[in-house]
């Protein structure tokens, strides 16, 4: 046997869990996904990475505004889904849409829920210095990621861990997570359980403005907002005379010892002096070029020390 699946996803991190659902046997009747976006220095419209696996997989795709629309949900409802499988779609579905499927809408999400509700779980959690985190399949309802939790494995955050190394091993786990999930659904096992009323914490996006590095701050925490905002949006810092400052991303970091005001390059490794304690620069990407290693920045734009970043 097999379920009928409505699919809705958008980025990279959807994309593993669409493919073990077809892997599996399941008849993904239809994905949905964001419409496509303007990205690049051409600005050309680009779809999303979901759209672009499921075309290719022969799947309708669907790209609704909303579905604020009575039609948008008599569409929906139409496919006569067993189950949808909501990965980082990135809409608030209604009551309508929720309540379509036969067996009911599941979520997948990446934090040990109920910490870290909302859009950017795994970076906040790095942010925050968390040393563990999850994926969980949840059945969805109207709240922000309230519903029943019904299967979730929990996974080690690395001292050095980036977001990016993170959502990678979250996104493979979730997808065999979802899998096992479906099937004990098809059973008629599948059992969900309310999350505690203790330590809800929400996962705002991810604002520009947070992505200055303050080395005011102590060094762990300098290092867990390189890492968690790493490669995407990149935490940064500027460098050069006023009017031609640039701005630099940090990728990639080490805690060391090193002393001195905070901002100050300490040797020729760009070890970087924090409030208190130090970070080691291991990978930065100047404006308009590739990541590179701190080693190849500095053979072609010195920063010496005792320069103040």
């Amino acid at each position: 046997m097999s379920l009928r699946i409505v699919f809705m996803g958008t980025p990279d991190f959807a994309v593993p869990t669409l493919a073990e659902i077809i892997g599996a046997g399941h008849e993904v009747v239809a994905v949905y996904s964001q419409p496509p976006r303007a990205a690049g220095r051409g600005m050309a419209e680009r779809k999303s990475p979901v759209q672009a696996f499921a075309e290719a997989a022969g799947i309708p795709v669907l790209t609704p505004m909303n579905f604020k629309a009575e039609a948008e949900r008599a569409v929906f409802a139409a496919h006569a889904a067993d189950a949808a499988v909501v990965v980082a779609y990135g809409l608030l579905l209604p009551a309508a849409v929720l309540a379509a499927p036969r067996l009911g809408c599941f979520n997948l999400h990446a934090s040990a829920l109920p910490r870290w509700r909302g859009a950017a779980p795994i970076q906040r959690a790095i942010v925050a210095g968390d040393n563990e985190t999850a994926v969980m399949v949840m059945r969805m309802e109207q709240g922000l990621d309230t519903g029943p939790v019904c299967l979730g494995e929990r996974v080690a955050i690395g001292a050095d861990e980036t977001a990016g190394e993170l959502h990678d091993a979250l996104a493979r786990r979730g997808a065999e997570l979802m899998v096992r999930a479906l099937s004990a659904l098809e059973r008629g096992t599948l059992d969900c359980q309310p999350q505690p009323a203790e330590g809800v914490t929400y996962a705002q996006k991810i604002d520009k403005a947070e992505a200055r590095i303050d080395f005011r701050s102590d060094a762990p925490h300098v290092h867990n907002l390189i890492r968690g905002l790493s490669p995407f949006p990149g935490a940064w810092f500027e460098i050069g005379p006023e009017g031609k400052r640039e701005r630099i991303k940090v990728l990639r970091t080490v805690l060391t010892e090193g002393t001195a005001a905070p901002g100050t390059v300490l040797d020729d490794r760009l070890t970087v002096a924090c409030g208190s304690g130090a970070v080691r620069f291991l990978e930065l990407q100047r404006a308009g070029k590739k990541p590179m290693s701190a080693a190849e920045v500095l053979r072609g734009f010195p920063i010496p020390a005792g320069t103040r970043l």
